[in-house]
């Protein structure tokens, strides 16, 4: 157990607290996440992804926003390791990533919007 130097000691144990503390890598990447909600935009595309999978022209069709900047919020996301890309011939398909932070994001924005997913009715 590594000896922390705190300036008090309110008998709160939080020494065991520290020991399991998630290194300053996990923090940033977790931090990462949650900025990828901080954009509305980004969110209503987060969303519509975590419900359906579409082309860039339908979301900016839905989100109404111009296909650019879908585009500049996809590559966000996916740079987050949110969303994931398939290719059909010409057209470009996008969704939620099959991992446990996307689906943990996705019951989180649901949950804050008070809201059922309509793909799970």
């Amino acid at each position: 157990m590594a000896h922390y130097n705190l300036p008090h000691n309110h008998g709160q144990h939080i020494d065991k607290v520290l020991d399991k503390m998630p290194s300053e890598e996990e923090f940033r990447g977790v931090s990462y996440l949650f900025q990828q909600l901080g954009d509305p935009s980004r969110l209503r595309i987060l969303w519509l992804l975590c419900h359906s999978e579409e082309c860039v022209c339908n979301l900016a069709a839905a989100a109404q926003m111009s296909a650019p900047a879908v585009s500049h919020h996809l590559r966000s996301l996916k740079q987050g390791g949110l969303i994931t890309s398939r290719r059909e011939g010409k057209e470009v398909y996008y969704t939620l990533t099959d991992t446990v932070q996307a689906k943990l994001l996705h019951k989180a924005v649901d949950a804050l919007f008070e809201i059922s997913c309509p793909t799970h009715s």
